[in-house]
């Protein structure tokens, strides 16, 4: 037999046991991942979405693996033998070996030059998108609505459509053909702007904000230890746009730029690609070159994908 005892407010112990239990279930349940989602989904359905995905991830990982190819083969094996296979003779080393030394390492202080503008400017860039983005959705003041509009028509400006009055500009600055003329456009990121502020009107609290007022903080520094913090994922992306798109850029330092000491690797590359009809070996000098330049953007793809997924819940307010 089994007793029932009851406590001073008179509640039987054995059913509290009993929700108890079934409470611990609920929760081994939903740890386990709770019900199948999938389940209602057809296979058909999956198997489509899974041959999309398989001939997009082909569609960007083709030309990739053929510059990895084409890097290893010498002049002759790049036009006798399959695009898709090496040669008969595997030169990876020395193609790269040439493209280090050539011209006194030249290839150095472009790819030297790449990393400066792209990753100061991206950095930089990132860091007043965030300030703008975080201004625009958390405060409240005059024109904001007319700032964010203009900001608007700002993503749909081509950088192509602006580098030649910026170059007047910097010609008249005194600037032009010098570091300058290539970092201080890349600083401006409309469309980082644009999602920073949407990102922080959607995951920035305002009660986080004014319980670090309650708590004597600036306005700064709420915003570099709290706005910062939350909007992780948000300027993740954006640098890595800014990144990837100062890197590739050719058309603003080749207005700009005369100077062969401050070309990027992309001015760099297209120099020597020219040079192959009266010179043949600076075919491997090219295939060498792009597939250098390509390792600091996969890098920076591995390293900073993590990030993405983390801080997607921070800035959560219990209700």
């Amino acid at each position: 037999m089994t007793a029932t005892a009851r406590t001073p407010s008179g509640t039987d112990t054995r059913s509290v046991t009993t929700a108890d239990q079934s409470a611990r279930d609920a929760r081994r349940a939903g740890r386990r991942g709770g019900p199948d989602r999938s389940a209602g989904r057809s296979p058909a359905k999956t198997i489509l979405v899974t041959a999309i995905l398989a001939v997009v991830a082909v569609y960007f990982l083709v030309p990739a693996y053929w510059v990895v190819i084409a890097a290893t083969k010498t002049t002759e094996d790049l036009f006798a033998t399959n695009g898709f296979w090496f040669g008969s003779t595997f030169a990876l080393w020395d193609n790269l070996s040439a493209v280090l030394s050539y011209d006194g390492g030249v290839f150095l202080r472009w790819f030297a030059n790449s990393v400066l503008y792209a990753g100061v400017g991206a950095l930089l860039a990132t860091y007043f998108a965030a300030a703008g983005g975080y201004a625009l959705a958390k405060y409240v003041f005059r024109g904001r609505d007319t700032i964010f509009g203009l900001v608007l028509g700002g993503v749909l400006v081509p950088g192509t459509a602006t580098a030649l009055p910026l170059f007047l500009l910097f010609s008249q600055l005194g600037i032009a053909n010098t570091y300058w003329s290539v970092l201080l456009p890349s600083l401006v990121s409309p469309f980082g702007l644009f999602l920073c502020r949407i990102y922080a009107n959607a995951t920035v609290d305002t009660s986080l904000i004014e319980a670090g007022r309650i708590d004597g903080a600036s306005e700064l520094r709420i915003f570099h230890t709290l706005g910062l913090r939350i909007m992780t994922p948000a300027l993740v992306t954006v640098f890595l746009f800014q990144l990837v798109g100062i890197w590739n850029n050719y058309f603003l330092p080749l207005v700009m730029l005369s100077d062969s000491n401050l070309f990027p690797i992309t001015l760099g590359l297209n120099n020597w690609r020219s040079q192959v009809d009266r010179l043949p070996e600076f075919y491997e000098l090219t295939t060498g070159g792009v597939l250098l330049s390509i390792i600091p953007l996969a890098i920076a793809m591995v390293v900073l994908q993590r990030f993405w997924r983390g801080g997607l819940t921070e800035g959560s307010v219990k209700a």
